[in-house]
């Protein structure tokens, strides 16, 4: 691609002619090529029809951003820019099922992330017809399939094992918190110490910060969550968030997500110890040619060596195979140990669904039928039922 060179007047200094508008880059050389090298280096803007799909998804980002919680934007912008980024020309009226189900598929999705891509499209379009941006929905009858069944039970005496290949005091005390109290995740990031109150031994949200914003969210705290609660209020009194990684920057979902997955690699390798399972020399071989041959490297691109892409390979392959053979654990497997482990304890279904913030305790019918299939605990609530 050719750029257009700046060019010089004697008693104005430097200029470049970008777009057809031009620009004064400044009176010096140096600073003014400087500043050249800043401009070129910017991507280009573009015209886009009010009726592409570009121009709708931007519309619809603007639209998220001002009406819905800052997670939310992200959650739409990550997933619609990616999609933008494979149709960057389409008219929303040429938008077809198949686009979507092509996009998705070129991902290599669980169930559950899948219909999120999905998801996301569907619910960008709709809103454009609903706004009047588009006089129909062209993608209406895409098919959304249901969501993985989040069936990851951690028991106490798991959850012990689980804390032994967690290396460090901040991020122990985040998984303490979320199981003794069965929060929300966003919640367990997110709070501060103004939603505190230690006389109460509970966190209170208010509407605006709450899931669904109609009522105030209150999250109680049994003696383990309220000792970890209160050593983080006397430690980061500025409104910030409570719990901090051990660079002391709050968590976010991405720390969290990178930190489960160590701890994957740390079971399933002691998990791999024990079966005898190793990576072959052969696989190693195979895999090398799929790996990028180059790295960057303070701004630059180097080729990778041998020894390097050996061990890349090493380590993918292990940590493919470790993966295999241990559960990869969440804040959400976590929570809803909780609600497993207190329904099995005797606490009715309307407690644990106000204690886990439920506006509809059906919920609890629908995500945790998987007790239906515990004999023991089933053949307990039937003898409790007869008194």
């Amino acid at each position: 691609m050719k750029f257009p060179k700046p060019w010089h007047r004697k008693s104005r200094g430097w200029f470049v002619t970008l777009d057809g508008q031009q620009i004064k880059l400044g009176s010096e050389r140096e600073e003014s090529l400087e500043r050249y090298r800043e401009l070129i280096a910017q991507p280009a803007k573009r015209e886009v029809p009010s009726d592409s799909l570009a121009a709708i998804v931007d519309a619809f980002l603007d639209w998220c951003q001002k009406h819905r919680s800052a997670d939310t934007y992200e959650w739409y912008r990550y997933r619609l820019q990616r999609f933008i980024k494979l149709y960057p020309d389409m008219r929303a009226g040429n938008l077809r099922p198949y686009h979507v189900e092509t996009w998705a598929d070129s991902y290599s999705l669980s169930v559950t992330s899948r219909r999120n891509y999905l998801r996301s499209i569907k619910r960008c379009m709709k809103w454009a017809k609903k706004q009047g941006y588009l006089d129909s929905n062209p993608i209406a009858d895409l098919e959304v399939p249901a969501g993985e069944s989040k069936e990851i039970y951690v028991s106490p005496e798991e959850f012990a094992v689980v804390l032994t290949y967690v290396r460090n005091r901040p991020l122990m005390d985040l998984l303490e918190v979320i199981y003794d109290c069965g929060c929300r995740p966003q919640e367990l990031l997110q709070v501060t110490g103004k939603h505190v109150d230690l006389a109460n031994h509970r966190w209170v949200f208010p509407k605006s910060g709450s899931k669904g914003k109609k009522v105030s969210r209150v999250v109680y705290l049994p003696e383990k969550a309220m000792a970890i609660t209160e050593r983080a209020v006397m430690k980061h009194r500025d409104g910030s968030p409570l719990f901090r990684n051990v660079e002391s920057r709050p968590w976010t979902a991405d720390a969290v997500n990178c930190a489960f997955d160590a701890i994957q690699r740390r079971m399933g390798n002691d998990e791999m110890q024990r079966c005898g399972q190793t990576v072959s020399e052969r696989e190693i071989a195979a895999l090398i040619p799929a790996l990028e041959p180059t790295r960057c490297v303070k701004g630059e691109t180097v080729a990778k060596n041998a020894a390097e892409l050996r061990c890349e390979a090493k380590r993918k392959l292990r940590y493919r195979k470790a993966a295999k053979l241990v559960p990869r654990y969440s804040l959400y497997a976590l929570r809803h140990s909780w609600a497993t482990n207190a329904l099995t304890r005797g606490l009715d279904a309307l407690t644990v669904a106000i204690l886990m913030g439920h506006q509809d305790p059906s919920t609890l019918s629908k995500v945790y039928q998987h007790l239906s299939l515990n004999p023991e605990h089933m053949l307990d609530q039937a003898k409790r039922a007869v008194g």
